[in-house]
């Protein structure tokens, strides 16, 4: 299939103060994890809009746009729930402003992630303004709760609304650089029991917490003993207690129960039972190591969940889905792109980690402005991006 990629680039170019002008109306709607309903309503709107061929909200709350009658299917995928605003203090504008620069789109979300939304949108835009019918089933997905559950959203699409994807793109920040992996992880709690007695004469009784102490610095050594991976792609594993609890019958007693909670980055090779049973091995005091359920109801009332263990992914730098990536940047921009990993965790989990569907990420705005005050996005990343997600749906096709 002939395609004029200086078109694709010239319509991105066109469509810029549009692109940041959407993405500063999703920020100024506030869609934490389990309140996205409105944000999700709105984007309904934009996709009609847009005169995506359908525009559906599936049993979870998702938001599903469809372009494209091919037998193979290509998905887009942006979360578009956030994390909160953390301290107002920290922050020089109002975290909802939505404020358009020269340069930047502010606000929370702005970069972790409607940014890839709006560009999605863009892209759409564009695939549409082309005529495209080729092989390939477009779909753009919008999805919840991400930020408390990575991946959770798509494990529901694929199992519940017989969504596969052949091929899958993640949208999260990644400077405009294409991504083909990252480090899993996974959560786990601790228990440690001991014997109360009063705070007086502790030498009667078993201090949890002392037990949960030793717990800690063993993982503290544990960590800095994980080896990386044997390729040296994503990097080491790492542990940290994120939290740490003791009780007891009161303040002026031995506690006798404590708690570490862990957080657990996986590199390529380790799995879950691996990583409980190192913990288990490491603090032999232990009375029990689990990982967490999570389960809530989402903003369309159902409820669903799964295990907080995400596995690791990764696909080969050869693969048709990457070079293809990297021929679709050639060819709009005439220079090579960075192909790199993630430092956290996408969505990929799911859909790559979990069900082997070939992944890369690409997405505009930079990592280290997730979750940070004075969240930002640059409105060159939001272009070259929409013109990316064009250009790889062409790239693509001729590839497979």
């Amino acid at each position: 299939m002939n395609i004029n990629y200086d078109k694709i680039r010239q319509l991105s170019e066109d469509y810029r103060s549009h692109t940041a002008e959407t993405l500063s109306a999703l920020v100024k709607i506030p869609s934490f994890s389990g309140e996205e309903k409105n944000v999700i309503h709105k984007l309904k709107q934009l996709c009609e809009e847009a005169g995506f061929d359908r525009v559906e909200i599936d049993g979870l709350g998702n938001l599903v746009a469809e372009i494209g009658r091919g037998s193979k299917i290509l998905a887009f995928d942006a979360h578009i729930d956030t994390v909160t605003v953390g301290d107002p203090a920290q922050w020089n504008t109002d975290p909802f402003s939505g404020i358009i620069t020269d340069e930047h789109v502010l606000g929370r979300g702005s970069t972790d992630q409607k940014g890839g939304a709006a560009s999605m949108i863009t892209a759409g835009r564009i695939l549409k303004e082309l005529g495209y019918d080729g092989e390939f089933k477009i779909l753009l997905t919008f999805t919840i709760m991400e930020e408390d559950c990575d991946g959770m959203c798509w494990k529901y699409m694929i199992e519940e609304e017989n969504i596969i994807p052949d091929f899958f793109v993640s949208t999260e920040p990644s400077s405009c650089n294409i991504y083909r992996g990252h480090r899993g992880r996974m959560e786990m709690k601790v228990k440690f029991r001991g014997i109360s007695c009063h705070g007086s004469a502790p030498e009667r009784g078993d201090n949890a917490a002392y037990k949960a102490a030793r717990g800690a610095a063993a993982m503290e050594k544990l960590n800095d003993e994980l080896p990386p991976d044997d390729e040296n792609f994503l990097g080491k594993g790492t542990i940290v207690v994120s939290q740490m609890s003791a009780a007891g019958p009161s303040q002026c007693a031995v506690p006798d129960t404590a708690e570490l909670y862990l957080d657990r980055r996986l590199t390529w090779g380790e799995t879950e039972e691996f990583a409980v049973n190192q913990v288990k091995d490491a603090i032999p005091e232990s009375e029990d190591v689990t990982v967490p359920y999570y389960d809530k109801i989402s903003w369309k009332g159902t409820k669903y969940g799964q295990d907080l263990y995400f596995p690791t992914w990764k696909i080969d730098a050869d693969h048709p889905l990457v070079t293809s990536g990297v021929t679709a940047y050639q060819k709009l921009y005439g220079s090579r792109v960075k192909v790199d990993k993630w430092t956290f965790s996408t969505n990929a989990v799911a859909v790559c980690g979990r069900y082997s569907i070939p992944t890369i990420g690409f997405g505009p705005g930079d990592e280290n402005e997730a979750h940070a005050p004075n969240e930002k996005n640059r409105i060159s990343d939001l272009v070259t991006c929409s013109a990316f997600y064009a250009a790889l749906v062409y790239s693509l096709e001729g590839s497979i």
